[in-house]
């Protein structure tokens, strides 16, 4: 029996959602079999190739919808989940009972082990940890900037690594750890533990160069990073930086996109009104109502930046 699982690669929620889940499948469905994952990124051309469904149980966790007949499982909780308005029309005539959406969730870590508890009596008390953390980080549910930027807690040394390694391997590896390993044990293993040390160091330098590349304005922050080797940077640095900021507006590049970062501050000195998943959506991007983004090929940097500062002049003028 092969199970895939593709989930959110190089975010934490999408790595503890692919180890939560196909820790239930083991224990309720599957014993014994062959677990194998796949990261998804979001693209300017977002596709599932059918070759992607090559397990006799596909699933897709924390991730986007896809109609394709060989998917068993989806669980998801952003707001922008389905590509098309026919792939929601789809998913509303499902009636397997193994795709389940609620953008009302935190994290879909927290949403999946709210299901398996609800409708298959499923408890994996040793995972609780992982649930909590999923809430904490893509909920945004920290004490403060401070303390998401200091990187204390094993969960947010892990989360860096998670978000900045090179390459899908370290996330899988940690996604297989997480199934059955605290949190503590799993950032204290040596291959962990030797990926965490020059990241933590590249996170300390991403913190001046952001410092001083940013500026704020009416509550708004923006930073281009396109110079810059750090499309991978913790996104509560600006908030340390600017307390009384509202939202923040970035550009950064990676190997294979532009990407536009739109965020609020969850200690925001007034509400943030903007729904940016919706402002997103726009562009062809999506998120949540407090967080969002959108992808473009990697060569259209002027594209980027101009749709950047597009919301950047939008958010200032609801800021004001």
């Amino acid at each position: 029996m092969r199970v895939r699982i593709l989930y959110h690669d190089h975010c934490f929620d999408g790595a503890a959602s692919a180890a939560f889940f196909s820790r239930f499948l083991e224990d309720q469905f599957h014993p014994g079999a062959e677990f194998l994952f796949t990261g998804m990124a979001h693209t300017a051309s977002q596709i599932f190739d059918d070759a992607l469904f090559d397990g006799d149980v596909n699933a897709i966790v924390d991730f986007k919808y896809s109609s394709n007949p060989k998917l068993t499982w989806w669980f998801d909780h952003h707001q922008s989940a389905f590509l098309s308005p026919e792939d929601a029309e789809h998913f509303a005539r499902d009636r397997s009972g193994r795709k389940m959406y609620n953008p009302e969730f935190r994290s879909c870590t927290g949403y999946i082990a709210a299901v398996t508890r609800e409708k298959f009596s499923y408890e994996a008390a040793d995972l609780a940890e992982l649930v909590k953390w999923a809430d904490i980080i893509d909920g945004a549910q920290y004490r403060s900037a401070r303390e998401a930027v200091e990187l204390q807690a094993p969960a947010l040394k892990l989360m860096l690594v998670i978000e900045a390694a090179k390459g899908s391997e370290p996330v899988q590896d940690i996604i297989r750890m997480m199934r059955r390993k605290e949190l503590a044990e799993i950032i204290a293993d040596p291959r962990i533990a030797e990926l965490f040390r020059p990241l933590y160091e590249r996170h300390l330098r991403s913190i001046d160069i952001i410092g001083k590349q940013a500026r704020c304005k009416n509550g708004v922050i923006f930073f281009d990073l396109a110079d810059f080797d750090l499309e991978g940077y913790n996104k509560f640095i600006p908030y340390d930086l600017f307390p009384d900021s509202i939202y923040t507006v970035s550009v950064s590049i990676s190997s294979f996109r532009t990407k536009v970062s739109v965020g609020s501050n969850p200690w925001a000195p007034s509400e943030p009104t903007h729904n940016l998943a919706s402002i997103c959506e726009r562009y062809g991007g999506g998120g949540h109502a407090r967080v969002g983004a959108i992808s473009f090929p990697k060569g259209a940097l002027e594209q980027a930046r101009k749709v950047a500062h597009e919301i950047v002049a939008e958010l200032e003028r609801g800021s004001e």
